[in-house]
């Protein structure tokens, strides 16, 4: 598979990833990695308890998913 960024502009680089949301293939330079934090709300019935893991879990995205997510996030 082909980095998709990269054959927009005429060059043929091979892909490394996959953005978890388009399925597009994406290479080193156009692979952005988040981490998601592993986070339980357990429900008591009298209050809510969060339990956060010490390990996240990375997660690659492209530019347009990632500027989708980074929109959304600022208009909470």
């Amino acid at each position: 598979m082909k980095c998709y960024e990269c054959a927009q502009s005429g060059k043929d680089e091979a892909a490394v990833t996959i953005c978890v949301i388009c399925g597009m293939g994406l290479c080193m330079k156009h692979s952005i990695r988040e981490n998601l934090p592993v986070v339980d709300i357990i429900d008591w019935g009298f209050g809510k308890e969060e339990h956060r893991y010490p390990v996240d879990i990375p997660r690659f995205l492209c530019s347009a998913c990632k500027g989708a997510i980074d929109a959304k996030r600022k208009g909470k």
